[in-house]
């Protein structure tokens, strides 16, 4: 009896370190700063894209570069491009992996709305200090400081707050928190539901790997080493508090985050909501596939409540 009990006793060690092992090995793929080599992002131009235009005007812009430090003291880098005289604003947040660099096509829809447009880079990317990405959780309330940031340095009286993927998951997130006053919409292109479910999803997906018990490791080392866990990064709860306009796109052949992930966020928001499902589109490319369709979706929801 008592050499079954070692036995057992050096099993579990050996099953516990495994787990361990490899949740500490997917925290450094999914959440520590780094190459993220399974996403292939360019800032590469090219003529025959449907936003050739906005992405040329994006690169060649002068913009102003402007930085804020958080309350855990990491200081985070923003462009800004002003519009004329323009009162109302954009805040822009990029996806996972992304940087500023690479919002050329929305920057410049934007832009051509009449809109400043304010792109940061979120932390732990691009210019921004952080070694930890937030799966929107930690970014939320650095959006919502961005935008307070917008209201001190402008004499902006309507913001609207935009993001695609992780930044539009982080968005919702930030539409939970208390809001600034001038925060009039949001406009989110191809949020999830929360990190447990797209880490879930995407470990099966890329790794053919089951949720349990390899995400919940993963996620008790990045509350260990973030701060957060996966659970609580939930967009679903936020959007249930929000109280604002909301629209939200999603493409219906979207194979990193499932069109279902933005049905579910628009079941559970409070009116007034948009759910725009892009036929045929994939992962935040429904802006890439008819520019001005998209463009003509955003301009209509948004005139709705911002002058």
């Amino acid at each position: 009896m008592k050499k079954l009990w070692i036995t057992l006793g050096v099993i579990i060690v050996i099953v516990g370190g495994g787990l361990i092992g490899a949740g500490s090995y997917f925290y450094h793929v999914a959440i520590a700063r780094g190459d993220k080599g399974f996403i292939t992002q360019s800032t590469r131009l090219s003529k025959k894209s449907a936003v050739y235009r906005e992405k040329y005007w994006y690169l060649h812009v002068k913009k102003q570069t402007w930085k804020i430090e958080t309350p855990d003291h990491l200081k985070l880098v923003a462009w800004y491009v002003p519009n004329k005289d323009a009162r109302k604003t954009v805040v822009l947040a990029h996806g996972f992996a992304g940087n500023k660099s690479l919002m050329g096509a929305w920057a410049g829809m934007y832009h051509e709305l009449g809109y400043n447009v304010l792109v940061p880079d979120s932390r732990a990317s691009g210019d921004s200090q952080g070694q930890a990405v937030g799966y929107g959780w930690l970014e939320r309330r650095d959006d919502l400081q961005w935008a307070k940031t917008v209201v001190k340095r402008t004499r902006t009286t309507q913001i609207v707050m935009s993001g695609i993927s992780m930044g539009a998951a982080g968005m919702t997130m930030a539409s939970g928190e208390r809001q600034v006053p001038q925060i009039k919409a949001y406009v989110v292109d191809s949020p999830f539901t929360s990190a447990q479910d797209i880490i879930s999803y995407q470990a099966k997906q890329m790794y053919h790997l089951p949720a349990f018990p390899l995400v919940d490791v993963t996620s008790m080392v990045t509350q260990l080493r973030a701060g957060y866990n996966f659970r609580e990064a939930d967009a679903v709860a936020a959007i249930k508090k929000n109280r604002l306009p909301i629209m939200i796109i999603s493409g219906t052949k979207d194979d990193f985050v499932p069109p279902r992930m933005g049905k579910t966020l628009y079941q559970n928001a409070h009116q007034p909501k948009q759910l725009w499902l892009v036929k045929g589109a994939g992962h935040t490319t429904a802006i890439t596939q008819n520019y001005q369709n998209y463009k003509q979706h955003v301009a209509s929801f948004l005139a709705q409540y911002v002058n």
